[in-house]
Formats: structure tokens, C-alpha cells, sequence
């Protein structure tokens, strides 16, 4: 059922917030390594020389993508990100070397765009005679709609407005050049991400031509007659001819209202859904916030691995179909779950609402963040559930996308982690932080969370106001939280009769000094998939709070799949982990089948020997940091 609340949450600007403990360490890393690796390999990569007007051209320098069948021109994305990172990393740690990079990167920008605003480096300097012929492969939008991302982050968090200026100028000619009036151009991209980046840019600008132009997109998408279909006859190409040989793998099949099930190349599927809410919250569009809430449901009870990784083929590197969700070969790209964290956080514009922020922070800490090493110098693309032990992270990748994407989330979390309202302010993650506010209303506060979360559940937060002022503070009770507590100002508070959609809303005149205690039980668990998942058969995923955890080469030696969890967890312990910052690892009695004392026969009718042991669970988003080795997340159960 569709929401009707016409209330809108928005983001907390980056700069509003300042991040301490786990999710700080993160941010430290990005800030001490990442970011300049991030800009280090792009010039090593020659993307400098492509943007350069006063260089010659470097040509096509990586000449076929497998699986797109076209050169790499979408160079400008990564740069885009790469600066939005940079600027999120300059507002936590000044950095006046790595901001002067940044500063020559968009004076080269600057030079090189055209009068009338258009702005691409790979159609003005490589190849100039296919712009704007190929919307549907060719990435022309979906790159400015990264380097208007990291104008926006760059402006807000150094004060300089160059970059967004320059944006703002090619999102005018877009603006003249897409719609559907006289001499305009009725298209949007193949790979979607300008029509959330021009919402952002508008919230940012106060300009509501970008934001109407970002619906436009939105509401284009899958019409008849097809724009692809038309596209491709007017250029002399099959129309037949589209990607993965269906349309379903850019999302352009159907108007986006009449879809129902996810398909396609997870990404752009994450981006779409992304616009769509942000526009539903914008217009207080229903139709489009029923279209999602099915979508939603079909990505997350049939098509999402436990982690919240998703697109499980590397074919399409996207879905396949209803519980297809291998272990060994999951694709579940790093950048999808990224996507995915993004439209969680983007579905809750229309209001706090746990199953949303519930699955935004399992992506997020187990999907996305598994992609980055703890030291921000190494990668993942894929993230398979399982490993014999011969996927490890690397330094940079030939589509060099998820570097900069888990980045840029690390950096901006605390908008991901409070949101706002009029008279409001929803807290949707855990993580020591301090949030200043102004709200609608008038009132002016910073709120404090103190905790060791997600190691700990105990979270104080502190509620300071100017002046004593009333408004609401939303406080997310996750799903898996079972006798969780809350108390305000010491005295304990029944959550029942405070709960709406899964929140603890606390409307009340706030006072200096203000606390709330919540105790949020992290007892570890243990998760069964739907039956209907064959590769999850008679296995068993082990969970502390939002955690997922897995078994490692390192701690429990080879041969991982022949330890067996012996009635459930039994004694469970948890103890530290020094070398993974400090980490929560779980410790379980188990069996493992003893395959030296099985003999010659490759098969036999006996069971196999077993021997009690201990085994130690660590976090899966931790695994490889250290020896390389095997990982297991999915564990067999004893049979009796």
C-alpha cells in the first residue's frame, strides 16, 4: 500500500555532521589513502591526458569492455567521484596538496567546456563525431551526472563554486536540449544516475528546472514508441541490437510506474529506483512510491544474499531470476550495493521506516564496505559468499568504478545516517557522531550519539538545543533488536508506545542537556535462507546485529565446508580481534569431518568421522585483511 504522507525528509548536508569511532576509522582510511589513490591511478590510467585541452589526445586507451562491446569513455565518472570523495575528505581532514589536484582537475574541466555548456571529454576530445548519438550505450548523461554529484560536494565542502558553476551550465543546455517540446530530444541514458545527480543539484541550486528535468527522465523512461528502438533506426543500427539483447537490462522495457519485478544490470537498476524516490518525494508522487514498494519487495524477499549484495551473474552484472543466489560465483558488485544503500536511504524521504533503513545499513555494512580494505589501499569488485581461497582484493580495476563509489559513501555517511523534516529529525544508523541542525521550525541543536556501535548496542544520545524548542527525534529500532530499551533522561520508557513503522518517535520541548539511553540486545544468531534458495540447503548464516559473519582460512584452517555447526550455536563466546581494529569475532562449538581417517574410496556408505572443535566466526566484510585464505558464510548443520 502506497504511502499518502506528504511530509519530506531530506538528507543532513555532509558538513552537518562529524563522524567518530567505527565508521571514523573508515573515513580516516579514505582520507589518508584512498583519495589520492583514487586520483593516482586515474593519472596513471591517462584520464588526465583525455580532459587536457592543451595535450594531444590520448586516443582510445582501453579499446573493447567485454561485456559492453564498446571502448571505456565514461572516464569522467570516476573522475567526478574521485573528487566528491576528495571534497568529503578535505571537509574531515584538510589536505591542501590533494586539494590543489582537485583544483587543477576542474580548471582542465573548465577550459575545456564549450559555450554552450556541454561538457564530456571523451566525445569533445576522443571521439567527437559520436556525441550524442547513442544514448542508450554511450554514458554521456550518466557522466554528468557524476561530475554534478561531485560539484555539489566539492562546493559545499570547500566554499569553491567553479565546479559547480560548471555543472550548472551543462545542466542548462540539458535542460534546453531533453524534453518534449518543439526541436527537443525525448531520451534519456542507458546507465541512470543524471536524474538522481539533478535532483541533488537543484537541492543544492534551489533550481527547480534541474529537478524538473530529472522527473522528465523518470517519467520518459520506457515509453512507446521506445526511444532506444528509435534511436538505433535513426542511426542506421538494429534496433534488435540493444544490450544483453533485451531491454529489461537498462530498465527501459516499461514505464517505470508499470514495473514489477527487478531485472537488468543491478546498478542501473539501483540508480533508477534512487531518482524515482527522490522524485516521489520532491512531488509527493504516490504512483511512484507504489511502483517502488513492489520493486522493493521483489528485490528484497526473492533476489538480495544475506549480506545485501545482489546481481548475482557476472554475465549481465545484474539478476537472473527468483532465488538464484549462488555463493562461490556471486557477482554482487560492490557499486550495486553502494546503489542499494543509496535507494534504502532514499525511500525513507517519505518518512522513517524500518524495513527500508533495515536493509540500507545490512548493504551497507556487509554489501558495500566489504569493498574497501580496513587500510583504504585495496578492493573488491564482486563479493562472492563463498572462496577456495583465490579471490583477494587488488589495487585498481580495468572498470575502475567501485573504488571511488565505496568512497564516496565512507565519506558522506552522515547523510545517510540522519535525516530531517520540518519539526524533525530521524536517526537511521548507529554510529558516534554529532549532527547540527536547524530545523523548518526554527529549532537549532546538535544531537550526540556516544557508542562503540556495531561492536556495542549501547547508545547515548545527547539532544542539545539553543533554546528549549519542540520537535521530534525518530530513533530506529532495527528488526533483529529483540528487548531492546530505551530510556530518556533516565527514566526508562515503554518502546510500544512510541513505535510507528518501526521508529521510536519522541515528540516532546527538548532542553539542554536531553539524553536518551538505547540498549539494543546484540545476541548472535542464526538466519536460514527460503527453501526455494538450493545453494543455502540445509545451512545455516550467522549474524550479530547488523553483521554478517563468515568463517576464514585464517582462524579455522582449510577446508572449510567440512565444519558443522552442532545444535545451533550452543555456547557462543565473542572475544576482540587486535588485528581487525578491534572487531567482535564468534566463537562456536563445532564438528569437523575428518577426511584423513575416510580412506581410499572416493564413496562409501559410512558418515565420516567428526572431532569437536571451536571454530571462530569473524566479520564478512573484514575477510581478506589479512593472510589470504578460504571464506565460508553459509554453514552446513549436523544432521542427526
Amino acid at each position: 500500500m502506497a504511502t499518502t504522507q506528504n511530509r519530506q525528509f531530506r538528507p543532513l548536508p555532509v558538513p552537518s555532521v562529524t563522524i567518530g569511532g567505527y565508521w571514523g576509522a573508515w573515513q580516516d582510511a579514505v582520507c589518508d589513502h584512498t583519495a589520492a589513490a583514487l586520483l593516482d591511478r586515474c593519472v596513471e590510467a591517462r584520464m588526465l591526458e583525455q580532459v587536457n585541452p592543451d595535450v594531444p589526445s590520448p586516443g582510445i586507451v582501453i579499446p573493447i569492455i567485454h561485456w559492453l562491446g564498446t571502448p571505456q569513455m565514461f572516464w569522467d565518472s570516476d573522475l567526478g567521484k574521485s573528487i566528491e570523495t576528495i571534497a568529503y575528505s578535505l571537509y574531515r581532514k584538510p589536505n591542501p596538496a590533494l586539494e590543489a589536484r582537485a583544483d587543477a582537475i576542474i580548471d582542465l574541466y573548465e577550459k575545456l567546456q564549450e559555450p554552450d555548456g556541454y561538457l564530456n571529454s571523451f566525445f569533445q576530445r576522443v571521439r567527437p563525431e559520436w556525441k550524442w548519438t547513442n544514448l542508450r550505450d554511450f554514458h554521456e548523461l550518466y557522466c554528468a551526472g557524476h561530475m554534478m554529484e561531485g560539484a555539489v560536494a566539492y562546493y559545499q565542502a570547500t566554499g569553491k563554486r567553479k565546479f559547480l558553476d560548471v555543472m550548472c551550465r551543462m545542466a542548462d543546455y540539458m535542460v534546453k536540449k531533453f524534453g518534449r517540446g518543439p526541436g527537443q530530444v525525448r531520451g534519456y541514458c542507458g546507465h541512470e544516475e543524471v536524474e538522481l545527480a539533478l535532483v541533488r543539484l537543484a537541492r543544492a541550486t534551489g533550481k527547480q528546472e534541474y529537478l524538473d528535468l530529472a522527473k522528465f527522465f523518470v517519467d520518459e523512461r520506457g515509453q512507446e514508441p521506445n526511444f532506444f528502438i528509435e534511436e538505433a533506426i535513426a542511426q542506421g543500427r538494429d534496433p534488435k541490437g540493444v544490450q544483453k539483447k533485451t531491454l529489461e537490462y537498462n530498465q527501459s522495457h516499461l514505464p517505470v510506474r508499470e514495473q514489477t519485478k527487478v531485472v537488468g544490470h543491478a546498478v542501473r537498476a539501483m540508480y533508477l529506483y534512487s531518482a524515482m524516490a527522490d522524485v516521489a518525494t520532491e512531488y509527493h508522487d504516490d504512483s511512484l512510491t507504489q511502483a517502488l514498494e513492489t520493486l522493493w519487495a521483489d528485490l528484497t524477499q526473492k533476489q538480495m544474499y544475506i549480506t545485501g549484495g545482489i546481481g548475482p551473474a557476472e554475465s549481465n552484472e545484474g539478476f537472473t531470476d527468483y532465488y538464484d543466489l549462488p555463493n562461490d560465483t556471486a557477482y554482487a558488485e560492490t557499486c550495486a550495493s553502494v546503489g542499494l544503500v543509496f535507494w534504502a536511504s532514499r525511500m525513507l524521504g517519505r518518512g522513517p521506516n524500518r524495513r527500508y533503513a533495515d536493509t540500507m545499513e545490512q548493504a551497507l555494512y556487509n554489501g558495500a564496505i566489504t569493498g574497501l580494505s580496513t587500510d583504504g589501499k585495496t578492493f573488491f569488485y564482486d563479493n562472492p559468499l563463498e572462496s577456495t581461497g583465490d579471490h583477494h582484493r587488488w589495487t585498481w580495476h580495468p572498470c575502475p568504478c567501485c573504488p571511488p563509489n565505496i568512497a564516496r559513501l565512507v565519506t558522506s555517511l552522515g547523510s545517510y545516517a540522519y535525516a530531517v523534516a520540518d519539526d524533525e529529525i530521524a536517526v537511521h544508523l548507529y554510529c558516534a557522531s554529532e549532527a547540527r541542525v536547524e530545523l523548518a521550525n526554527g529549532a537549532k541543536f546538535t544531537l550526540t550519539q556516544e557508542t562503540d556501535y556495531p561492536w556495542s548496542g549501547d547508545i547515548k544520545i545527547t539532544v542539545n538545543p539553543e533554546a528549549p524548542a519542540r520537535f521530534a527525534v525518530s530513533l530506529r529500532i532495527p528488526g533483529w533488536a529483540r528487548g531492546a530499551k530505551l530510556a530518556i533522561n533516565g527514566q526508562p520508557v515503554a518502546l510500544e508506545g512510541l513505535a510507528k513503522d518501526g521508529y521510536a518517535r519522541i515528540e516532546r520541548e527538548w532542553s539542554q542537556g536531553d539524553t536518551m539511553a538505547l540498549t539494543l540486545p546484540l545476541e548472535p544468531r542464526a538466519l536460514r535462507a527460503h527453501p526455494s534458495v538450493r545453494q543455502d540447503a540445509g545451512r545455516v548464516a550467522i549474524m550479530r546485529g547488523p553483521l554478517v559473519y563468515c568463517l576464514e582460512g585464517v582462524d579455522n584452517g582449510g577446508a572449510l565446508n567440512s565444519i558443522l555447526l552442532n545444535n545451533g550455536l550452543g555456547k557462543a563466546q565473542t572475544a576482540v580481534i587486535p588485528d581487525l581494529r578491534g572487531a567482535i569475532a564468534i566463537d562456536v562449538p563445532v564438528l569437523r569431518e575428518q577426511a584423513e581417517s575416510w580412506g581410499d574410496a572416493l564413496y562409501a556408505e559410512k558418515a565420516p568421522d567428526t572431532a569437536p572443535e571451536t571454530a571462530r566466526l569473524v566479520p564478512y566484510h573484514l575477510w581478506d585483511n589479512r593472510a589470504p585464505g578460504e571464506m565460508l558464510v553459509w554453514l552446513r548443520q549436523r544432521q542427526e
